[in-house]
């Protein structure tokens, strides 16, 4: 394996940028990756997650991209992911390493105006990465034609695939150049895939550098058993967030979209920097989330599973799994966001007693088991179930989008019911029965239920 990246057949171009970001050793998928692209292979890449996959099609990408140039609507090559986030750090990661190239490169993703990416089009991308729906969308309108493409990457293809990516995958494999180079990058590759691989890519070389679905042994993994009820398992979150030694910031995984949202705002509420990311978010609220997130703004970020494979933060230093993954794949994906680039990391998973099949699960892809640790003190018997829906009810006055009102002045004291005596009302007649029994089913007040006190008071003569 080469020491440096002098030896894998870069550019000067491309290695003075590498050395400028502080690389000076590739890692293992790099080694071996970077020389087969260079030469035009096809390549099935197999690494754990955290481990350079970007780097290694990137770097010689930008190597072969140096001769030639780019036409208008007519991308030299298309990489292709399967997440916004995911797609906006690979852009990153051209503009980083091709600083000394002038390289036009196109992001289509949904939540952008089409305008803004309609003008990098028409002056002609070099690098083209995109999600697949927002690149079809500009295929049929007529922004964009597939026949220059010479390189085509799918990154994460077993995420692209599982998210139900395979018809789309299949129509723009089907829009390109036969003769292509096509590289398959992903941390896990299910048997499934494994035979649409042979559709896709011709003669393709094979590059694992670690046990499929193994996790890094720089995480440090934990398994806290946690009671079912959610108000439950919230306050063991938070004792355990509290209790836990060096935690710099942390993801928080959730299930569910909804579940984000109530997990994050019960976080803000008992005083913790937290925010929600998930995929019915606008484009400009998770790239700000994520910007808070990444300058260390926002210490916990709860996030779903769109936000697995998209984030590439070198300096996480705990993964906490609120909700034990359905799909054991996605619990190596999760924790893959610590402990990168050799760093130390921690992931803790609170499983509650239903979720122990998926645990079951987890342990039988990876091959060992999770360490059991036992939570540190008594949880305390706080029930917040009811406060957050209490907190989420709109006050009186306040409209929808609108902003509430301020909260009233507190009222003053008053002395108990039982000791309060009423004065004497000046009206001679009694007040009729509070709650009224026996109403006569034609009452045009239905048989439903009591009539109010209100409705049966004397009305005024006038």
């Amino acid at each position: 394996m080469a020491n440096d990246f002098s030896g894998l057949g870069l550019s000067t171009k491309v290695i003075d940028a590498v050395a400028a970001a502080g690389y000076t050793k590739p890692t293992d998928i790099q080694a071996q990756a970077i020389p087969l692209v260079l030469e035009k292979k096809d390549i099935i890449g197999i690494a754990q997650t955290g481990t350079g996959k970007t780097a290694s099609f990137v770097l010689p990408m930008l190597t072969l991209l140096e001769s030639g140039r780019a036409r208008a609507r007519m991308p030299r090559t298309l990489i292709l992911e399967p997440t916004r986030e995911l797609a906006a750090q690979v852009h990153e990661n051209f503009e980083k390493y091709g600083k000394n190239h002038r390289l036009s490169v196109a992001l289509l993703i949904g939540g952008v105006s089409f305008e803004d990416q309609n003008k990098v089009l028409d002056r002609g991308a070099d690098v083209l990465i995109a999600t697949p729906g927002r690149m079809l969308d500009q295929f049929e309108r007529g922004r964009i034609l597939l026949t220059g493409v010479d390189i085509l990457v799918i990154d994460e293809a077993d995420r692209m695939l599982d998210m139900g990516f395979i018809p789309d995958i299949e129509r723009i494999c089907g829009l390109l150049p036969p003769r292509r180079q096509t590289l398959f990058f992903s941390a896990t590759m299910p048997p499934e895939i494994q035979r649409l691989t042979s559709r896709f890519l011709r003669d393709p070389v094979k590059i694992e550098v670690a046990r499929q679905n193994s996790t890094a042994e720089t995480i440090e993994q934990r398994l806290v058993r946690v009671p079912g009820k959610p108000e439950e398992k919230r306050a063991a979150l938070r004792q355990l967030i509290r209790g836990e030694v060096g935690l710099k910031n942390a993801i928080i995984f959730c299930n569910r979209k909804r579940d984000v949202a109530t997990l994050a705002r019960s976080l803000e509420r008992h005083g913790f920097s937290a925010a929600g990311l998930h995929g019915d978010m606008d484009q400009k609220s998770r790239m700000e989330t994520l910007d808070s997130f990444k300058t260390d703004k926002l210490m916990l970020l709860v996030a779903s599973d769109v936000a697995a494979r998209g984030l590439d933060i070198p300096a996480v230093s705990h993964v906490f799994n609120f909700d034990v993954p359905t799909h054991a794949e996605d619990y190596v994906h999760r924790i893959g966001r610590t402990g990168r680039a050799g760093r130390s990391g921690v992931a803790v998973t609170l499983a509650a007693p239903a979720e122990g099949k998926y645990i079951d699960a987890i342990t039988k892809l990876i091959h060992k088991d999770i360490p059991e640790v036992k939570q540190n003190g008594v949880l305390a018997p706080v029930d917040d179930a009811e406060e957050p829906r209490r907190a989420e009810r709109p006050s009186r006055g306040r409209r929808r989008g609108g902003v509430a009102p301020e909260a009233p002045a507190k009222r003053e004291e008053r002395p108990s019911p039982r000791h309060h005596v009423a004065p004497a009302r000046p009206s001679a007649e009694p007040l009729a029965s509070p709650l009224v029994e026996g109403i006569d089913a034609n009452s045009p007040f239905g048989s439903d239920g009591p009539i109010p006190a209100f409705l049966l008071r004397p009305g005024k003569v006038v």
